[in-house]
């Protein structure tokens, strides 16, 4: 865990309560009464990308079983639990030894107690270690007296030690104890050799409990959220936080610094395959491509000004307010239906087509040969997105001058989301550079020079966009990264889709700060039903959809009900913030042009 984050397995609670299994049932016997469920569950999480998977045991030391008249089995439970999760892991996985606490998580424990608990945990822990585990995972406790006494007898067998606790959506345990007290407490402890978190809160409650803890722990940590918050749904008490949505996090809980995730409760192989296709790649330790930007002296060549690159440019340096709809390149060959809705665009007056660059890792016609069909074909300028996944460097600068070559001046510079997220999970991203870097090799060429520091005559007039994230989890890394676009030569941004106006003016505020702003256009989405809402919200990283939108959107009946909420939502956005922006990019869902122009007031 030290090299490299690694991968912990889901629930196992859900899976089994999923096939059939009643909750009153003792989970932890199921390893001798039912061992092919529990093993099928294990191999389902092996398969899924986990490189640690625990036992089915969190229950199964002899207070917890004695209510079921099982106190007895302790020893034949742990040892059963072991080999099976043995049995599916093989040589290359790591079998952690799963304890949870023998009091209720609201109990203080009685130190009259506590010897009676030790017993328990040894005997437990003897059965684990006994087993064969590679490690103990002390998870969800709540009570320190109690999680550092499990960790004092998981040390007695040699064994490196996880402690892992339980907090609310407030950063505290139900006892009351702040999320950093319990973090120092335990980095502090000889006994405990991993920090974690699991349980009790969704991915967006544990990012914020790990900025809390992170600063108080020298030791790895290791994080395991619940799917979110339980619904019951029609009698069934279910998890609705979508693969996509729990990934987004992991991805963000490595970036600061975790170095184990895995899922707790409503999580499946589903989140976990997922969480390991996105993670894996980030902890390769790729080196990337170095950029070097020039000094002012360097431009070897007269560069474009700004105003004098395209139509899109001369407007937004006028302080005219630009339009732009979202097309999607096809998946076929046919480029018919595209030309079509651009040429309803260009008649309504939009200044501009967005060609994305395979959206959410997918495969389309290439989005240059689009913008170019739609630039030659229908005379409207378009705005081609152009991501660091899918080609080297020296591919890219290619791109860059083959496009200008053609008249391709408006490029929207974005890093890419990994292939991993994708439809096509095993093909391998490139990522020379990031959308920084690559900025960067934009505005050197702009000036006159290559990545090689080879000249260029005459040189490129690229209109160099970026992308920004209003409703980012981690805002002040978002914005940091927003002023090193702006100093690597981005000229203008597009935002994700903006549903939370406050949001966008509240970045906007931070960013007009420091002084240092470029042209925005904002991103806005009109949606078409409650379930594109909750899509939305769930499934897209980086956009937020807030209650009263879902709210509003469920109370639709029809389609065409859907449809006109939709467009009168976006409509509300777009007028809160017309007179902060320079201009809307609207996306046109499922390619129904009409109500991205509906938006705009520019339908017929």
């Amino acid at each position: 865990m030290k090299r490299s984050p690694l991968i912990f397995d889901g629930a196992m609670g859900t899976m089994i309560y999923d096939r059939g299994v009643f909750i009153n049932t003792c989970y932890d016997e199921l390893c001798l009464t039912n061992p092919k469920l529990i093993l099928q569950i294990h191999r389902d999480y092996v398969e899924a990308g986990a490189e640690v998977i625990e036992t089915n045991t969190f229950g199964a030391n002899p207070i917890r079983l004695k209510p079921y008249g099982l106190a007895e089995k302790t020893v034949a439970i742990n040892r059963a639990g072991v080999r099976l999760a043995r049995e599916a892991a093989g040589e290359e996985i790591f079998v952690a030894g799963s304890v949870g606490p023998c009091t209720e998580s609201r109990q203080r424990m009685p130190d009259a107690f506590a010897v009676e608990v030790e017993e328990a945990f040894r005997m437990q822990m003897g059965a684990l270690a006994e087993g064969g585990v590679d490690l103990f995972l002390l998870e969800t406790f709540s009570n320190l007296n109690e999680l550092q006494l499990a960790a004092r007898v998981a040390k007695e067998f040699g064994k490196p030690v996880l402690a892992s606790f339980v907090l609310n959506d407030r950063g505290e345990t139900v006892l009351g104890m702040r999320a950093e007290t319990m973090a120092s407490a335990l980095s502090g402890d000889d006994n405990v050799d991993i920090v974690g978190i699991n349980c009790g809160t969704g991915p967006s409650g544990a990012f914020d409990a790990l900025q809390a803890i992170l600063p108080h722990t020298g030791k790895p940590v290791v994080v395991m959220p619940n799917a979110g918050m339980p619904r019951e749904i029609s009698g069934r008490v279910m998890y609705l936080t979508s693969p996509e949505y729990f990934t987004e996090y992991a991805k963000k809980y490595i970036e600061l610094g975790v170095r184990g995730v895995g899922g707790c409760c409503g999580t499946t192989p589903a989140h976990i395959r997922m969480a390991a296709r996105a993670v894996k790649p980030l902890r390769v330790g790729k080196r990337r491509v170095e950029v070097k930007p020039l000094l002012r002296q360097e431009s070897l060549v007269y560069a474009v000004p700004t105003e004098r690159k395209s139509r899109l440019a001369a407007k937004m340096c006028a302080g005219e307010q630009v339009t732009s709809v979202e097309l999607v390149p096809p998946k076929s060959s046919d480029m018919t239906a595209l030309l079509d809705r651009a040429r309803k665009c260009a008649e309504a007056g939009v200044d501009a087509i967005n060609i994305p660059d395979g959206p959410r890792a997918s495969a389309r016609v290439s989005p240059m040969i689009s913008a170019l069909t739609i630039l030659q074909q229908v005379g409207i300028e378009p705005i081609l997105h152009y991501c660091c996944r899918d080609r080297n460097l020296i591919g890219m600068q290619s791109d860059l001058l083959g496009g200008y070559a053609a008249k391709l001046v408006n490029f929207l510079i974005i890093t890419g989301d990994p292939p991993k997220l994708g439809e096509y999970p095993d093909v391998t991203g490139v990522f020379d550079v990031d959308s920084i870097g690559l900025v960067q090799v934009a505005a050197n060429l702009n000036r006159g020079l290559d990545i090689g520091g080879n000249p260029i005559d005459p040189p490129t007039g690229l209109f160099i966009g970026v992308g920004a994230n209003p409703c980012a989890v981690d805002l002040p890394r978002e914005i940091e990264r927003y002023f090193r676009k702006i100093d690597a030569g981005a000229e203008f941004a597009i935002t994700q889709p903006v549903f939370d106006p406050e949001a966008l003016l509240r970045f906007l505020d931070r960013v007009e700060t420091y002084r240092r702003t470029i042209p925005v256009l904002a991103g806005v989405w009109p949606l078409l039903s409650f379930k594109n809402a909750e899509f939305m919200n769930n499934e897209v990283p980086g956009v937020v959809v807030p209650k009263a939108i879902l709210e509003r959107m469920s109370r639709c009946r029809t389609r065409e009900d859907g449809r006109k909420a939709g467009i009168d939502i976006a409509r509300g956005i777009v007028e809160r913030i017309s007179d902060r922006v320079n201009g809307f990019q609207v996306s046109a869902p499922m390619g129904h042009v009409e109500t991205a122009l509906a938006v705009l007031g520019k339908s017929s």
